[in-house]
Formats: structure tokens, C-alpha cells, sequence
């Protein structure tokens, strides 16, 4: 897991004050992720491997590692299928 994950070109995270929720918003696209998804997203900075936003997340939750490698893993993996980040 030491993919850096990254927004796609066009694709914006930011938190939508009308709708009072974190929103990803795309070209033709909007999605609305949950808490989970918010937090490990707010980590995507095009730097971070995705061990150390698991690493950060683990560490902040006090959660295991496997848990929240699984979390991670299936919202960047659902995210990149649907075009909103690239892996």
C-alpha cells in the first residue's frame, strides 16, 4: 500500500456550507461520503502513502490497523473505480 492517492484533475473535496456536508464534487458528478470516507479524504493530499494515512487514522482512533487498512483500502479503491481519485 504505498500507492499515493490523489484527487483527479477537476475533482474538488471540500466541506459545503448549503448542504452543511463534506462533498466530492466532479465533472458531472457529486458525491457525498460518509464520516468514514470524510475522514480518510480530508488525508489525501498527493503525498501520503496510503500506509501512512492508515497509520494516521489508526493512530488518532485508537483502532486497530487491519480495520482501518480494510476502510481505507475500499473507499480509495470505490473512489478511483467511480473517477474521483486517482491511485
Amino acid at each position: 500500500m504505498s500507492a499515493v492517492p490523489r484527487f483527479k484533475r477537476g475533482v474538488k473535496f471540500r466541506f459545503d456550507t448549503v448542504r452543511d456536508v463534506w462533498i466530492i464534487l466532479a465533472p458531472e458528478k457529486l458525491f457525498m461520503p460518509d464520516e468514514i470516507a470524510v475522514e480518510i479524504l480530508k488525508l489525501v493530499d498527493g503525498a501520503r502513502t496510503t500506509d501512512s494515512i492508515v497509520d494516521d487514522l489508526a493512530c488518532r482512533f485508537d483502532a486497530p490497523r487491519e480495520t482501518i487498512a480494510n476502510d481505507v483500502v475500499a473507499v480509495l479503491e470505490d473512489l478511483s473505480l467511480r473517477g474521483a481519485i486517482q491511485l
